[in-house]
């Protein structure tokens, strides 16, 4: 199978958004024939590393010491910047297809939670399809979807559309990717179901 953009640009994993711990290339070098003096002036003060002097008072507890921390568009990215394009053996996140300032969560995380747990919150997600006339960019989409009403909340609502002036034909895909019942005929469809199960085989 040809594919429609046999050299396309990649980020380098390093270089992408994410809240997951990473190992530092070369923290911990190791020199040879250390100088003995230059040890004792950068060695970490005692006083650092000595426990607090006063003690922490369980007593005010009320029992509740965790907080629910709202979804943010980070966490977002996290869910499906790993899926794996379904034409490179390569993430969206590094193929720039998905990126954090196009996640958009309505309301917004950083508002006053709302009184009622359960309400209704929309994550749109625009995609960017790594050529003009990608012939994946539906497939894309639907992986994304997939991806997030797997992880998310009943109560979150989502949308993925191209973005603007990215696709040759981001209306007509949009059309396709906005229609429920053409989402839920295309997820019964065996060969799809089969592409977008190995397109999410990476998500961690």
């Amino acid at each position: 199978m040809d594919k429609d953009n046999a050299n396309p640009t990649i980020l380098n994993l390093s270089e992408l958004p994410t809240r997951q711990n990473k190992k530092r290339v070369g923290a911990a070098v190791k020199v040879k024939d250390a100088d003995p003096e230059l040890d004792i002036v950068l060695r970490r003060p005692d006083y650092l590393s000595a426990p607090l002097p006063w003690a922490w008072d369980d007593s005010e507890s009320d029992g509740n010491d965790f907080t629910i921390e709202p979804i943010d568009e980070q966490e977002i990215y996290d869910l499906i910047s790993t899926i794996s394009d379904p034409e490179h053996p390569l993430s969206l996140g590094q193929l720039a297809v998905v990126n954090l300032p196009d996640i958009h969560i309505t309301p917004s995380p950083s508002a006053p939670a709302p009184a009622d747990p359960d309400t209704l919150t929309r994550v749109l997600v625009k995609i960017t399809p790594t050529i003009t006339h990608c012939s994946l960019a539906t497939v894309i989409g639907l992986g994304i979807r997939v991806r997030l009403e797997q992880a998310l909340p009943p109560n979150y609502r989502v949308d993925v559309m191209i973005k603007e002036g990215t696709h040759s034909q981001d209306d007509q895909v949009n059309k396709q990717l906005a229609d429920k019942e053409r989402v839920a005929a295309a997820l019964e469809n065996a060969t799809l179901k089969g592409v977008l199960d190995k397109m999410l085989e990476t998500c961690v």
